[in-house]
């Protein structure tokens, strides 16, 4: 009963949501990509093109979390060289990102949505035997196809903030029958793993695992990045920088009104602006001018050829930087803690022994603000 009502609902914001974003798609072009093979059309030689076995499905909504399958990937393919891996997102930059990090793949696809006719057809196509979903990614219908399928289903870096807990403990009586087809779960704290069987996970199936996004940090951390982005940027290592990372909206002016009080005893500071959506490039440039710095340069100039001078903002308009770039930074403000966002990933600045700031909106990373702090 429980999964028709959810069916149900999933219709209803079918409805909703289609004209929605067919609109966002008509004037921006945001979600052409992805949004056939959403609904299932995929190119079929991606399907007929897999070899090996066993066959595993991983699942990265988008940066983040293929950041953090990105080890586990890894790890996999050691283990298990003949295995046929195939990588999902939900997000086109999380299928760039994908694409540039995790090269240890067979094939990428983006997830379909969680249609039980749509599901039923991608799942029967890539026939995994091991799902790995990352981060607490749980769609009822894609499940139950997995379970029909008999694929063992995994999770990996298992979190769940506060808000989500909420969420999920008010329709607990849906969520205990999801978790009885999910075979285990390696979670990020104790914490996740209190919570994921106050859900009604059997708590056989839990590990407290650590944070896999934190594995490779110290591992990636070299002086050949640092000085990779310095010759691109064309900074002087020792020049003082400003990097901050991942902001969202109402975020960039409190940024850029702290830079300007930075530029009035230290002249020669420079800003590295990194918003969290790159779609938001153009606005942020545009705010970046009316507070008097007309003279900005964007990382995708940079990469077409053209060489910083004088520059004192550089605003970075494309994803997969964020972690280099913070090698270059004096201090760090890290986005979405200024605003109701949740925060972001304090500990990638902290890797490079940078001096952090944020917000007090950490509700999704409190964990690492309690480590780092």
């Amino acid at each position: 009963m429980s999964h028709i009502l959810y069916n149900v609902i999933l219709i209803l914001a079918a409805l909703i949501g289609i004209p929605y974003y067919a609109a966002r798609m008509a004037f921006t072009g945001k979600y052409r990509q992805s949004l056939g093979p959403k609904f299932g059309f995929n190119p079929p030689e991606i399907f007929s093109s897999l070899k090996g076995s066993p066959r595993i499905w991983f699942h990265a909504v988008s940066v983040g979390e293929v950041t953090a399958a990105a080890p586990v990937i890894a790890a996999v393919r050691k283990a298990l060289p003949e295995a046929c891996i195939v990588l999902s997102t939900s997000t086109e930059t999380g299928q760039e990102m994908a694409r540039k990090i995790v090269p240890a793949v067979d094939a990428y696809l983006y997830y379909p949505l969680d249609i039980p006719r749509v599901v039923r057809k991608v799942v029967g196509l890539v026939k995994p035997d091991i799902f790995i979903p990352t981060e607490t990614e749980l769609w009822p219908n894609f499940i139950t196809a997995c379970k029909r399928l008999g694929t063992r289903i995994i999770l990996v870096n298992g979190r769940i903030s506060p808000r989500s807990f909420r969420r999920y403990m008010s329709t607990r009586f849906f969520w205990r029958k999801v978790l009885s087809d999910v075979d285990a779960a390696g979670v990020i704290t104790e914490v996740d793993g209190q919570r994921l069987r106050a859900i009604g996970m059997a708590p056989g199936r839990i590990r407290v695992c650590g944070n896999a996004k934190y594995d490779s940090l110290a591992a990636k951390v070299s002086p050949a990045l640092k000085d990779e982005m310095a010759h691109r940027l064309n900074l002087n290592p020792l020049e003082p920088v400003v990097v901050a990372g991942s902001t969202h909206e109402g975020e960039e002016k409190v940024v850029l009104e702290v830079f300007g009080g930075l530029l009035k005893r230290w002249p020669e500071f420079k800003l590295i602006l990194v918003p969290r959506h790159i779609e938001r490039a153009a606005a942020v440039r545009e705010l970046a001018v009316n507070y008097g710095y007309a003279d900005v340069i964007a990382m995708t100039e940079i990469n077409g050829g053209r060489r910083r001078q004088d520059e004192r903002v550089v605003l970075v308009d494309v994803i997969g930087e964020l972690f280099k770039l913070y090698s270059l930074a004096t201090v760090v403000y890290c986005g979405g803690s200024l605003v109701p966002r949740g925060g972001q990933n304090i500990l990638e600045a902290a890797a490079w022994g940078k001096c952090v700031f944020y917000g007090p909106h950490m509700d999704d990373f409190r964990e690492e603000r309690e480590l780092l702090e």
